[in-house]
């Protein structure tokens, strides 16, 4: 908890409960499973036709390894995807291959185990693998010594784990639209954050409800979430383009939205800001103008076009000018006495210059495009206490 909230009680008490009440919604873990839809479909047909090559084209009996390697590898993924298959692929590879061979000639038990642990990892090491391919090269030879130890079928299990692997390689390669349509919704849903809490805090404001502010700043305080799948789904992308051969027209597309993290993470940092200045401001029961609520309102409205044009596959600049409006009406705002309200403007005026660089603008043109504040003289009396 910040210092300065250290001596505010009633919105210490309001954020303790809302925190209480920030569990995960029916909504939230919906579109958790939404967001994933592509994943589990491309595993549950990856296993698939990694098990009918393995019985139809190789003729094993039982492929156990071939739907398993498949779903291990294109399930651990999401971020940095075709590395990430390949990596999980060889060290599957290596696990089984390097267990085959003890099961072959020394049988299974405890020092098999150990032996095989031992072995598998350590050439894991030595093909300079990172931790997911070590890891699973360990995990997939206990497997095999341990669960399904069959001498009679000594490297049939190696040839499946690569019939999988191979498998989860091409449908990461040549299935990628997901991937290039991802990033895209992901900042779609990070700019409507913004607006939603922004919202949100003007009718707490408006009310001077300090439990509904904690639990905006609450909200708020969560969405770190909301830039990691950001920046998965930006890694991805690229990904996808550096390997698959079909998503070319996508290029521009997938690289404008990996420099959108950047400015969209410095905005919603702003915006949280935005929203602890005002949940103080509420629990001391200042009064906030109604120019100011105003003017953030229709921020929120202007973030609304941008998230709107991100989510239709249309340019973010379309909110440029809604944004730009904002930056005159804040220019134009009379100046208080107030420190609280200042700081609220000051920071309001930072997310706009922020929203802005979402826009397509750089630092400098951002800046440019807010006109200077109204001086305090205009507004304040002689004694600096107001008119």
């Amino acid at each position: 908890m910040d210092d300065y909230l250290k001596s505010d009680s009633p919105v210490i008490e309001a954020l303790d409960r809302a925190y209480a009440r920030s569990r995960l919604s029916l909504k939230t873990r919906l579109d958790r499973l939404r967001s994933r839809a592509f994943l589990l479909v491309q595993c549950s047909i990856s296993a698939g036709v990694a098990w009918w090559m393995a019985t139809s084209v190789f003729g094993h009996r039982e492929p156990f390894f071939a739907p398993i390697v498949a779903v291990v590898c294109l399930g651990m993924s999401y971020g940095q995807r075709l590395r990430r298959v390949f990596e999980v692929a060889v060290g599957v590879a290596v696990g089984v291959f390097t267990a085959d061979v003890f099961v072959h000639f020394a049988g299974t038990g405890p020092w098999q185990v150990t032996a095989v642990v031992l072995v598998s990892m350590s050439f894991a090491l030595l093909l300079d693998g990172g931790p997911l391919l070590v890891a699973q090269a360990g995990v997939q030879g206990i497997v095999v010594v341990v669960l399904v130890a069959s001498p009679g079928q000594a490297f049939t299990r190696w040839t499946d784990a690569l019939i999988g692997g191979a498998v989860a390689l091409v449908a990461a390669t040549i299935v990628p639209q997901a991937p290039l349509r991802r990033p895209r919704v992901a900042a779609s849903k990070v700019v409507r954050k913004i607006s939603e809490l922004l919202r949100r805090a003007v009718a707490s404001a408006v009310d001077g409800d300090v439990e509904g502010m904690a639990e905006v700043l609450a909200s708020a305080r969560g969405t770190e979430s909301l830039l990691r799948e950001l920046r998965t789904a930006a890694d991805e992308g690229l990904s996808v383009l550096s390997s698959s051969p079909f998503p070319r027209r996508h290029r521009v597309g997938v690289r404008a939205m990996a420099d959108l993290v950047a400015p969209l993470d410095r905005a919603l940092g702003s915006t949280r800001v935005l929203v602890r200045r005002i949940t103080v401001a509420v629990g001391n029961e200042e009064s906030l103008p109604d120019d100011y609520l105003a003017v953030i309102e229709q921020l929120a409205d202007a973030t609304d076009i941008v998230a709107r044009a991100l989510a239709e596959n249309a340019s973010p600049m379309i909110g440029r000018p809604g944004l730009e409006r904002v930056a005159v009406l804040t220019a134009d705002l009379p100046r208080t006495a107030s420190l609280a309200t200042e700081t609220i403007l000051a920071q309001t005026r930072s997310v706009v210059v922020d929203l802005l660089q979402v826009t397509g603008l750089d630092v400098d043109e951002a800046i440019a495009a807010l006109p200077a504040e109204r001086s305090r003289g205009e507004d304040l009396g002689p004694a600096g206490l107001g008119n």
